[in-house]
Parts: C-alpha cells; sequence; structure tokens
C-alpha cells in the first residue's frame, strides 16, 4: 500500500501549506492523487482552516480530508513548532477495509458525550482548535475518519517512572488528598524523590497513578497543610503510586514499546503518532527523542504525528484521555 508524508511550513498560515504539503507526499509516494488524506495544520490555522482544508482536498484530488489543529507537527523528516506549518500523510486506498480503532479528533477539554465506552478510538484533542472530516470542518468540535488498512498495532509511552509501591489512600476530601501510606501527603511524596528534588519539587513532571495503565493525575497544587490538591476526584482506601516524568524514562518507554511491536508484526506501511506539546523538544530539551527512536526502529516508514493538548487512547476495553503521552499507531498495508 502506498503511503507517504509531506511537512511544509512558512512565514503565514496560508492555505497554499496545506496543497504543498499534500503534493509533497504525492510526489514521495509515487502517486498523481490519494484515496485519504491525514492532514495536521499549526494552530494558527484555527481561526480560518477551511481554505487549507479545501487546498489538501484538491491537490490530492479527494474529498477524505480528515485532521485538526496541533500545537506543533511533525513527519519521519522532522519536526516545526515555530512557523505556521502544514503536515499531510496520504494513502492510496480508499477506506473500505478499514479497522482498528477509529481516528477521531476533538477540541473539547474532555472527551465528548459517549466517546469513552463507544467503539475504540485513537486520537489528538487540541483545546480551542478546530477539526475536520470528509474535506469539511466539523462546527461541533469533533471529527472521526477510518483508514485502510487490516492490522493496527499501538505503543505508549506514557513517560513517567514509578516511585516506590502504590499506597493506600488514608484520609481525602474531594479533590484534596490528605494522607497516603500513613504519612501526610507531601511528606509521602518527599520520602520518595531523588535527594536533589525534595528541596524543590517539580510538581509538573509528578503524578499519582491509579494503575500502571491508567491516565496519569496531574497535581494543581500544594498546600500549606501537607496535603495537595490533585486534578481529579479520589476515594479513601483506594491505592495511588507516586511517579515521575522524565525524559530518560520517556525515551526508554518508547524504545521499549517500539522494538517491541517490531519484533511481534511486520514493518507497517505508515504510522501516526499523537504526541503532546509537553513532551517532544520542548520536553527532551534538545530534539524529539521519541521522533528519533522512531526512526532507528523503522526507518523508512512514512510517519505523520502532531503536538496536541491530550491523547485519546483505546485501552482496556475505554477510550481514555491521556497527557505528556506519546501514542503511535502502526499500520499493516491492507495488501498483506
Amino acid at each position: 500500500m502506498k503511503a507517504a508524508s509531506g511537512l511544509v511550513s512558512g512565514q503565514q498560515p496560508l492555505p497554499e501549506l496545506a496543497g504543498e504539503a499534500v503534493r509533497l507526499a504525492l510526489a514521495r509516494a509515487g502517486l498523481q492523487r490519494a484515496g485519504n488524506v491525514i492532514l495536521f495544520l499549526t494552530r494558527d490555522f484555527a481561526r480560518q482552516p477551511q481554505p487549507a482544508v479545501v487546498a489538501a482536498a484538491r491537490a490530492a484530488g479527494c474529498l477524505s480530508v480528515s485532521g485538526s489543529t496541533a500545537h506543533g507537527l511533525f513527519t519521519e523528516t522532522g519536526w516545526q513548532l515555530d512557523q505556521p506549518a502544514a503536515a499531510a500523510l496520504v494513502i492510496a486506498a480508499p477506506a473500505d477495509k478499514a479497522s482498528g480503532p477509529s481516528l477521531s479528533f476533538s477540541t473539547h477539554n474532555r472527551l465528548p458525550f459517549g466517546w469513552q465506552d463507544d467503539r475504540p478510538r485513537a486520537g489528538i484533542l487540541d483545546s480551542d482548535g478546530a477539526v475536520w472530516a470528509n474535506g469539511r470542518v466539523a462546527e461541533g468540535g469533533c471529527a472521526d475518519c477510518c483508514l485502510p488498512t487490516q492490522h493496527v498495532w499501538q505503543a505508549l509511552s506514557s513517560g513517567l517512572r514509578a516511585l516506590g509501591e502504590a499506597q493506600i489512600i488514608d484520609q481525602c476530601r474531594g479533590y484534596d488528598l490528605l494522607r497516603l501510606g500513613g504519612q501526610r501527603a507531601t511528606d509521602s511524596l518527599l520520602r520518595l524523590l531523588p535527594p536533589d528534588l525534595r528541596q524543590n519539587p517539580p510538581w509538573h513532571q509528578i503524578a499519582l497513578l491509579r494503575s500502571p495503565n491508567a491516565p496519569a493525575i496531574a497535581i494543581l497544587s500544594a498546600n500549606a497543610d501537607g496535603s495537595l490538591t490533585l486534578a481529579e476526584s479520589i476515594e479513601h482506601a483506594t491505592t495511588l503510586t507516586w511517579a515521575l516524568r522524565q525524559p530518560l524514562a520517556a525515551e526508554g518507554q518508547m524504545h521499549e514499546a517500539l522494538t517491541d511491536a517490531a519484533r511481534r508484526h511486520a514493518t507497517p506501511a505508515f504510522a501516526l503518532m499523537f504526541s503532546c506539546i509537553g513532551r517532544g523538544p520542548l520536553f527532551y530539551g534538545d530534539d524529539d527523542r521519541d521522533l528519533l527512536v522512531f526512526r532507528e526502529t523503522f526507518p523508512d516508514t512514512p510517519l505523520l504525528g502532531a503536538y496536541g493538548t491530550s491523547q485519546i487512547v483505546p485501552l482496556a476495553g475505554r477510550n481514555s484521555l491521556f497527557h505528556h503521552t506519546a501514542l503511535t499507531l502502526l499500520y499493516e498495508s491492507s495488501h498483506v
């Protein structure tokens, strides 16, 4: 199955960038027209995305153009965060043999009603952005599509390293964690943090886990009484595990997840990666290490990716919203 990506940037968010990205991808794939296009645009396009979507559809010769805005874009060739840009993945075949999760794009702060418990979904959320499907911007802030494939595998990297074992919640009040594992909440954390982080804990990198595969619970504030205000409500007598988000752990998780996928499955025809603006180059400090690991593991495989607000992940029979996470979807050719 022929597929390829294209990434184009410029000084202004002009619709022509979307058309150029599609034409670049078509040329790399050796195609005159596409059966499907996934198009990502930077947030510079969020107010008026329709002209760019139309330009992409015209260049592709098809109406099956879906995607969203995002904080930044990338393909297997590199990433773009600082300029208006368009990135496209073109696929030769129409979606007549689609399987695997639905690709879903949302602008809501939370998953829309019904999305958590209906069909498996994978995708990206860009709050206050724009989404589109079938060549038209979705006014309701929700868009879906399917891609032509028979098998899809996913690799997930949260970038979190567990600190110690799970501990029982001794005392809580709604969103406030008061005591955990027999200690005040902050004391429980400081005991497990590396010594160099105890004086000034990096709260934006610290989270709590209900289970290893569940979305992390962020900390909103550390209070004078030793309690912590969390982004989600919690219940007495349940367990939580402290976790620390670190670049080395994130890169190691990505390497392990992609290496395992490469060992178990055939080389993918193309891939999508839904990452986070809190990940990528801003997280690693010099480059997108997740992208580098992908290139090392799957050289010459077309990749389209975006840095969004949150990632939509199908896991354990439920669709969940993750943060600071990289979800990679690896698509096998529909002809295999």
